[in-house]
């Protein structure tokens, strides 16, 4: 366990009439109480002290708070430290913590000592970091169940009946000769059957929590001039892109964020599609088509006479210039960005797509690459505990899909992936 204190801002580098600095570490307290003047406040109630460096000059009038561990946010004795805002404040007071021997923290290192002192497993701190990212209701709805420990509880639980089949077989291979009962072998391996199928449901879920943590592409295209810059500005409030009447205006892909039923979408205005001389173009042209293979939808944007185009994937047929009187193709949603004919209802039906894209019914979903490869291994493993042809083997592959789960959660050893992690969090988290 780390020996030294250290201490951050939590509540960012942006200029506020409060910032928060914390503290974690066995010298906390000591800390705390040479700022404020000698002794510590009550546990967990806000104190207001006039806080002083080593010399007896004033830095502050501030609150501060006392957290002795292990009921912290780090396990740890920790403190906070409630400021005034201002650059020339934090900074007088982060030198006197130095001069008391504490020392600034690193990327996430308050959630690893949180970790590492038990108050969370990996799961749940990694959801701490996609809750301080969230940009939506959605995100921070995810975030928090995963927060909450649901899903490290679903992975324990596989894990739990997983020792208990261990635990079997284990016997059958030690204790050949003694009188276990006769239907041991074949309730191992049903156990291991519906542990390795719920599995292989949770990882069947077309990746909607990742698509949810990360946010959707929906790439809009069509011919020159038919409306897809007037389209994404209208979308995103905002001028994202150059109208103009001239066809081929756009030659780059250009991509704007915003929430749709919650759920963070990239929207992008591609180059018109069509066949042309002029390189420049004829690579916004590719890149166009690139991202039509990618997106998760693609808006589909015609005119009148206009057939409908033959798109990879996902298609929404959207007939823009309604305002002209054109009726576009038959299933063709009817639009005018200029006068908001039908946009209330292409957005309502964006938004129904995203969430369709993302939500799940039951435990929480999957939200990261490292989750889903390790549940892939695990699953593997369990598959050939099944078709094992020796108790011994099955023992082998049933530690080590017992171990995969474990690196998820954290509870084996993880040394070599808490520095990638805890590498992505913020200062003071």
């Amino acid at each position: 366990m780390p020996e030294d204190t250290i201490f951050a801002l939590a509540s960012g580098s942006v200029r506020s009439a409060i910032a928060v600095m914390r503290i974690s570490g066995s010298d906390a307290g000591p800390a705390l109480a040479g700022l404020g003047g000698g002794r510590l406040p009550r546990p967990r109630q806000a104190s207001l002290r006039a806080l002083r460096d080593a010399e007896g000059a004033l830095l502050d009038q501030a609150l501060v708070l006392w957290l002795p561990g292990p009921g912290s946010y780090t396990g740890e004795d920790s403190a906070e430290l409630h400021l005034h805002g201002g650059r020339a404040v934090i900074e007088g007071v982060a030198a006197a913590l130095v001069v008391a021997g504490l020392r600034p923290a690193e990327p996430g290192e308050f959630t690893r000592r949180a970790f590492l002192n038990g108050r969370l497993d990996l799961v749940q701190a990694e959801a701490v970091h996609d809750l301080i990212g969230a940009e939506t209701d959605a995100q921070r709805r995810q975030a928090l169940r995963q927060m909450a420990g649901e899903l490290g509880a679903l992975y324990q639980d596989w894990a739990a009946r997983l020792q208990g089949v261990l635990a079997y077989q284990e016997a059958l291979i030690d204790f050949p000769d003694e009188d276990l009962p006769p239907e041991a072998e074949a309730q191992l391996l049903a156990t291991l059957r519906d542990v390795r199928a719920e599995m292989e449901t949770h990882l069947d879920d077309d990746h909607r929590g990742e698509k949810l943590r990360e946010g959707l592409l929906f790439a809009i295209t069509g011919a020159p001039n038919v409306g897809k810059s007037t389209l994404i500005n209208a979308l995103a409030g905002r001028e994202v892109a150059i109208v103009s009447a001239i066809p081929g205006t756009t030659r780059d892909a250009l991509e704007t964020r915003v929430a749709l039923g919650g759920v963070p979408v990239t929207l992008v205005d591609t180059a018109g599609l069509r066949e042309t001389d002029d390189p420049i173009e004829a690579e916004g042209v590719r890149r166009a088509r690139a991202h039509a293979e990618e997106a998760d939808l693609v808006i589909a944007l015609v005119e009148a006479g206009d057939a409908a185009p033959e798109l990879p994937g996902s298609v929404l047929l959207v007939a823009s210039k309604a305002d002209l009187g054109h009726p576009g193709p038959g299933g063709a949603m009817r639009v005018s960005a200029v006068t908001g004919e039908g946009m209330d209802a292409l957005r309502r039906r964006l938004a129904a797509i995203a969430r369709d894209a993302t939500e799940t019914a039951g435990p929480p979903p999957l939200t990261q690459a490292r989750h889903r490869a390790a549940l892939q291994d695990a699953v593997a493993h369990l598959a050939m505990a099944e078709a094992a042809a020796l108790p011994e083997l099955r023992g082998e592959d049933l530690r080590l899909a017992m171990r995969a789960l474990g690196r998820i959660t954290g509870h084996v050893g993880v040394e070599d992936i808490l520095d990638t992690v805890f590498s992505r969090f913020c200062i003071g988290k």
